[in-house]
């Protein structure tokens, strides 16, 4: 009798045991469905730079549609002010935060053998409305023919007539809306108010030098030298995040999350279901029922794509990690745009060199932070153009910022003497280059090669950029203020001589793009289609710089921001807009330079 009942409550026991265990392992699964759940939306948008904003507002104008943005640096406001944020939103800031790693990953280049070896410096944002927080604001669209030209590298359906109508989506422009400019959208975009002596100096001379001047280099006419349009409103920088992350912030369909570092997508076969990523040093997932969007630019995109398992199978391996799809296109194609600047002392006290001393950069500031007017209101590249390198290019081949000041090392360094400089760059580069991984670790940065220089036509573009440039400040326009020249130096003169200023001295304009560049099935070095999806694999797409097929002649901001209104509209499966015969400038005839 004892030894039965004792058996029968071991039964009893151990049926009990299983229960609670098998119900404990379903309430597991449920919690864990449920936290799921919680943590699932229908898009998960990974970067809030100049393309995440822009979709994370398109995308929730769908009440229905549930969107997470995920950032790896911080707010752009410090408890809901722009003002005590005032490095990122006094336009003439904007120096602050291309020196220092708290808003920017302050990425460096291996060393550039084609140029001293010198080991370069990039800026890129790392914060709301990512590079467009830390740029000199500047709203330069590329011409033309570039956009014509991605549809003949296969980004069917990104040509002119197809692009320029998102342009002129997102833009609202303070002299109001015509053939080219926008007039109702969210990106406000304005012309500079100093009226300064040396910006009209400048256009001056580059009429005197035989260039013509254009009423809008955003518009029908690139080609000559004018006033340039700046992402400026009110006296403060009007970012992707101004723009449009901070009127779509009260939808409830939309949760953004700062200081989050995704390190990994989430596959199911080639399917994309999610994203991990660390948040106060705990590791956590979020799951999309539709897509994953990467709009981490040009240099995180294809890091988070080959850290997922989606690059050259081959670099993978070595590192040991799986491969979900071999494009071996990820990470190469890597394009930018060099310059330098040529500096030359000025003879009266005009420039903004007394601005930057201690007390009058305090009143300068102090008026800011009151009025949003004055010095600090403007980031002074208020002027500029773009003109032909020699007879037969078809359209500007080089690029001119005008700054009635001096800059020196990124602005790292303080303006020793009044002076003015041109920033002047070659815009379609020959030189390509590549990224890879470092390491399996995301806090890593990847070794980025962008093997400038490494043409000969390349260098002989920079010296005619050099030799330009000493014409144009050589003019009548410029004789009252005209002092020695400090960069070069009259001491260079020889070819021999400007070559090798340009290896000392060239540095990037920031523009990386191109990694995971767009283009057909059939081109094995594509990463997306023109739909923007990522080749091999399901519910994941790029949208960012990284997608250019090949670097625009210009400023990348605007381009970048016109790509996610358009990917937006692709998203959601509305048909393209289009804008049939807008007529472009063409010179009279190619066979002169100007």
């Amino acid at each position: 009798m004892h030894k039965v009942t004792g058996a029968l409550f071991k039964a009893h026991l151990l049926r009990n045991t299983l229960g609670i265990n098998k119900s404990f392992r379903i309430s597991r699964a449920l919690s864990q469905l449920s936290s799921e759940k919680a943590n699932s939306f229908n898009y998960v948008i990974v970067g809030a730079g100049s393309a995440g904003c822009v979709l994370a507002n398109r995308l929730t104008e769908d009440p229905l549609s549930t969107v997470l943005l995920l950032e790896a640096g911080p707010k752009d406001t410090l408890l809901g002010s722009k003002r005590l944020m005032w490095k990122i939103h006094m336009p003439a800031a904007l120096t602050y935060n291309l020196c220092d790693d708290k808003y920017n990953w302050y990425y460096h280049t291996t060393s550039q053998k084609h140029m001293d070896n010198r080991i370069m410096y990039w800026p890129r944002g790392r914060v709301w409305g990512g590079s467009s927080s830390l740029n000199a604001m500047v709203y330069i669209r590329g011409h033309a023919e570039d956009y014509n030209r991605w549809s003949r590298e296969g980004a069917v359906g990104w040509d002119y007539e197809h692009c320029l109508p998102y342009f002129k989506k997102a833009q609202t422009h303070e002299l109001g809306p015509d053939q080219y400019r926008g007039g109702k959208g969210p990106l406000h975009v304005s012309r500079g108010k100093t009226n300064h002596p040396l910006h009209h100096a400048f256009l001056e001379a580059t009429q005197q030098a035989g260039y013509p001047f254009t009423d809008d280099m955003n518009g029908y006419q690139q080609e000559g030298f004018g006033w340039m349009d700046m992402t400026v409103h009110k006296g403060q920088r009007w970012s992707a995040a101004s723009a449009y992350l901070h009127p779509a912030i009260s939808r409830p369909n939309l949760s953004i999350t700062e200081k989050t570092l995704v390190t990994k997508i989430l596959f199911q076969g080639t399917k994309s279901i999610g994203v991990e990523y660390l948040k106060n040093g705990q590791r956590k997932k979020a799951f999309a029922s539709k897509e994953v969007i990467l709009s981490g630019g040009a240099i995180n995109s294809p890091q988070l794509l080959m850290l997922s398992g989606i690059g050259n199978a081959d670099d993978l391996k070595k590192l040991g990690i799986p491969v979900v799809c071999h494009l071996p296109g990820v990470g190469q194609n890597l394009q930018d745009h060099l310059e330098v600047y040529i500096q030359q002392k000025c003879t009266k006290p005009i420039t903004l060199y007394s601005a930057q001393k201690p007390v009058s950069m305090a009143r300068i500031g102090l008026e800011w932070l009151w009025k949003f007017t004055g010095d600090g209101a403007t980031a002074h590249l208020e002027s500029g153009g773009f003109i032909r390198s020699e007879p037969g290019v078809p359209h500007p081949d080089i690029q001119f910022h005008f700054l009635p000041s001096q800059v020196v090392d990124h602005g790292r360094v303080a303006s020793t003497m009044e002076a003015y400089q041109v920033h002047v760059g070659p815009m379609r580069s020959t030189s390509v280059g590549w990224l890879k991984l470092k390491s399996t670790n995301p806090k890593d940065h990847p070794i980025i090669e962008p093997n400038y220089m490494s043409t000969e036509r390349d260098i002989w573009e920079f010296r005619q950029c050099v030799k330009l440039t000493r014409e144009i400040f050589a003019q009548k326009a410029f004789e009252k203020f005209r002092g020695p020249e400090i960069q070069p130096g009259n001491h260079v003169q020889s070819d021999k001589e400007i070559d090798a200023f340009i290896r000392q001295k060239a540095d990037s304009a920031y523009h990386p793009s191109c990694t995971c560049k767009m283009g057909q099935l059939s081109d094995s070095t594509a990463v997306v289609d023109p739909q923007t999806k990522v080749i091999g694999v399901e519910n994941l797409r790029v949208v960012d710089a990284s997608i250019m097929p090949s670097i625009v002649s210009g400023n990348l901001n605007a381009p970048t921001i016109m790509i996610a209104e358009k990917a937006a509209d692709i998203i959601k499966g509305l048909p393209s807009l289009q804008e049939k015969n807008a007529p472009v400038y063409k010179p009279k005839t190619l066979e002169t330079q100007r």
